[in-house]
């Protein structure tokens, strides 16, 4: 047990101490923050009037709930030295066995909404068995399982969409009537935030967040501490999975309809979201507070580009340049401290 806490120390921040440990971790703790504010700034000084509203600031709330569901399940697998490109795939699969089971088997909400939930898990399990089963690399089994998720939701799906009925799923993430304005966001978002203090725990309080971050800081080392990394993987790929089918759920709410077509790309905002709250591609560092931060950046970004009218390409190229300038001041910080 000693052994591993050290693992997880070591993973947290970089070989040494003094000054330049403390610069680390304040880079970690208040750099994304201090990017959030500036982009937020950045939108309400260039953007219409309407971007700080209070309407934009819970559509704002309600789009980060589905980018920080699922990030919170790559959060696990970045920390543990993993990548996961099929969550876009997962999420659209997710709605579409929702209102299939809704719509074709008149299946009860809860139960629906379970199954879809599952439906995420069972893709995680596979991509957790393939890459552990199979020793192919998590960027390889993923990407296979990204098509064959899509292709999968688009068969069950008849390739069209699934109207479903109406039913209390449909209010997770509507907005929030007169009546209800106490209750400040939707219930998603609340659900969201529920969820990220439980993986809070898990990755602090618990041998799965223990192993996870050995794992990524020396999955040898790891392994030769006792630790049964192929197990964890397992186990860290299917919990993933469920939060990605948590937030399926979320995009069927938001949709009211299954659509196989939906999420195409949410990945790269997931990833991006991780990256730039301080998570590693290397493995080994990233939280919980700084994934949800990066989403929620992910989010402003998208919705100060669409109050401005830029087009979908525009938001795209944007995208991408966040995750290059992520990952390679990623590297330089990395490098910085550990020199």
């Amino acid at each position: 047990m000693n052994t591993i806490n050290q693992e997880k120390d070591l993973a947290a921040l970089p070989p040494q101490n003094g000054r330049s440990s403390r610069l680390y971790r304040l880079w970690n703790t208040f750099g994304p923050v201090l990017g959030l504010a500036a982009i937020y700034l950045l939108f309400v000084l260039i953007g219409p009037s309407s971007f700080a509203g209070v309407r934009n600031l819970e559509t704002i709330a309600r789009q980060t709930a589905i980018v920080g569901t699922a990030a919170l399940g790559m959060t696990l697998i970045i920390i543990s030295g993993g990548i996961d490109l099929s969550v876009g795939s997962v999420v659209a699969f997710s709605t579409v066995v929702i209102a299939l089971l809704l719509q074709r088997y008149h299946v009860s909400p809860l139960p629906a909404a379970l199954a879809g939930i599952a439906g995420g898990g069972l893709c995680g399990l596979l991509n957790g068995l393939l890459i552990t089963r199979l020793k192919v690399v998590p960027f390889i089994v993923t990407l296979g399982m990204m098509l064959l998720v899509r292709g999968l939701a688009k068969g069950l799906a008849g390739e069209q969409k699934i109207d479903a009925p109406i039913t209390w799923l449909n209010e997770l993430m509507a907005a929030l009537p007169q009546g209800r304005r106490w209750l400040l966001v939707p219930w998603g978002v609340w659900i969201l935030i529920g969820m990220a203090v439980v993986m809070v725990l898990v990755l602090r309080y618990t041998l799965l967040g223990r192993y996870t971050y050995a794992i990524g800081s020396s999955e040898q080392t790891a392994r030769l501490c006792g630790v049964a990394v192929q197990r964890v993987k397992i186990y860290l790929y299917t919990l993933s999975g469920c939060l990605v089918g948590l937030a399926g759920l979320m995009q069927y709410s938001r949709l009211t309809v299954g659509d196989p077509t939906v999420a195409v790309g949410l990945e790269l905002d997931v990833i991006a979201a991780v990256v730039i709250g301080g998570g590693s591609l290397s493995g080994g560092e990233g939280s919980v507070l700084g994934s949800m931060i990066g989403a929620l950046i992910m989010t402003v970004i998208r919705s100060g580009c669409s109050q401005m009218g830029l087009p979908n390409w525009v938001q795209e190229i944007i995208t991408g340049a966040i995750i290059v300038i992520a990952v390679t001041l990623d590297l330089l910080r990395r490098r910085k401290y550990t020199a």
